[in-house]
């Protein structure tokens, strides 16, 4: 790894230098880069994607600051009492009115594979029981796997699935789309490759959700 390179005190100070050489970047390419940034954001996407520091969202889509509002936590769940994504979740939607969300999980997640096992790792257990939820209901599926890493494979697509579907649950996003189009996407991320796989999942209105998770008064 490039920071074994370093002693703690200079992996720290690399992080401040290269934001120097950043900003002179941005100011070489445009002087006036940053004066447009401080204007405002009206990002097009809302990114859910798992806090492993090897899946950076605008690095991955090759996309500039301002064109992705970011939601990370472990294994990327879409979980309805979380305030925090649920806060970013009205601000990106009601707020900033953005036109795609994307989960995004990535292939060889540590959150999706302790939850495949049966050790007690700490307070991660709670956070992950979900994804064990997502296995309990795809067992049958998951079982019949005898390949432990394409069962760890697998078990990530289902929990991005399953995801996708906690989202088109939320009365915010409901709401939404009686108002305008809004689209909810299913991505993996290949550490491996670097391959973004979309699992074609896509929600774009009520139709295709169970009509006890609808919410009519909105």
């Amino acid at each position: 790894m490039a920071n074994e390179k370093y002693t703690a005190t200079e992996n720290y100070q690399r992080l401040l230098d290269n934001n120097k050489k950043f900003v002179a970047e941005r100011l070489s390419e445009d002087p006036t880069y940053f004066d447009k940034l401080a204007l405002g954001q009206s990002p097009d996407f809302l990114w859910i994607g798992c806090s492993d520091s090897r899946v950076p969202a605008n690095e991955i889509t090759g996309t500039e600051s301002g064109e992705i509002f970011v939601h990370r936590n472990v294994a990327n769940l879409v979980d309805i009492t979380d305030m925090n994504m649920l806060s970013v979740l009205h601000y990106s939607v009601d707020v900033l009115k953005v036109r795609h969300i994307i989960v995004c999980g990535h292939y060889g997640c540590g959150g999706v594979l302790a939850a495949m096992g049966n050790s007690h790792i700490g307070v991660v257990n709670h956070w992950i029981s979900a994804i064990k939820d997502v296995y309990s209901l795809n067992r049958k599926e998951l079982d019949a796997i005898t390949d432990e890493h394409e069962r760890g494979r697998r078990l990530v697509e289902l929990n991005v699935i399953s995801q996708v579907k906690n989202l088109a649950k939320i009365p915010h996003v409901q709401r939404a789309w009686k108002e305008r189009e809004l689209r909810i996407h299913g991505w993996v991320y290949g550490l491996s490759d670097g391959i973004l796989h979309d699992l074609d999942v896509m929600h774009d209105g009520m139709e295709d959700i169970d009509p006890i998770y609808r919410f009519d008064n909105l």
